[in-house]
């Protein structure tokens, strides 16, 4: 890991939490661990994000549009199934 872009910060967390860091750490220190949980945190919300995003896009299909795309999803099938 870089350490050139970390920023020291102070931050207020449950003790619920600092038990699971400790016990979850293994032989990083706490503050890796907490960085890695906050990416993965981090990850979560943008797929989240983009599933919401995904969802709005494809509710406004009308049926019409849901027809084609389930046709031009059957022909690519019957092409992968000769291929």
């Amino acid at each position: 890991m870089s350490n050139a872009t970390r920023v020291a910060k102070s931050f207020t967390i449950e003790a619920e939490v600092n038990e699971y860091v400790s016990s979850t750490k293994g032989s990083q220190s706490a503050s890796e661990r907490v960085n890695e949980l906050l990416r993965r945190a981090m990850r979560a919300e943008r797929y989240e994000r983009l599933e919401a995003e995904a969802h709005a896009f494809f509710s406004t299909l009308d049926e019409k549009e849901r027809g084609e795309t389930r046709a031009f999803q059957s022909a690519a099938m019957r092409t992968f199934e000769r291929d």
